[in-house]
């Protein structure tokens, strides 16, 4: 585990759906419940919820609850471009990219979580317990 990094990973699926659909899964709480959280929030900048119909943009936040733990998960949206690209802080101050591209029919989804600390906790709850979390 000498060379093994423990600051990143990234997670690739490719789905058989359209870029448009996949980015609306990650950014409109209605469908981001439908497939991976108990409950979602996102709030504008100005603090107020947006419609769970809302796409989000760069500046909002969000919460988000999962099915399997009591626990609420909070950060921010850095980038949102609208179309293919999304990332946000997430496990503090870790930062997901989320990459979509078309791979012949089907859309590739590339899950990319960074700054991930080296302390053992971290190693432990973040790069190992978020890689499998994520997946």
């Amino acid at each position: 585990m000498q060379n093994f990094d423990w600051t990143s990973f990234t997670k690739r699926i490719t789905i058989k759906s359209s870029v448009s659909k996949i980015y609306s899964a990650w950014t409109k709480a209605s469908e981001i419940e439908t497939w991976f959280l108990r409950s979602c929030y996102f709030l504008d900048p100005n603090k107020y919820i947006l419609s769970k119909e809302n796409s989000i943009s760069a500046g909002c936040t969000y919460e988000w609850s999962w099915y399997l733990y009591d626990v609420v998960e909070s950060g921010k949206i850095t980038q949102a471009n609208g179309k293919d690209f999304l990332q946000f802080t997430f496990a503090g101050d870790c930062l997901v990219d989320i990459l979509l591209s078309m791979k012949g029919e089907d859309v590739l989804v590339e899950l990319t979580q960074r700054n991930i600390p080296t302390d053992d906790a971290s190693k432990r709850g973040i790069r190992i317990g978020c890689d499998s979390g994520w997946s």
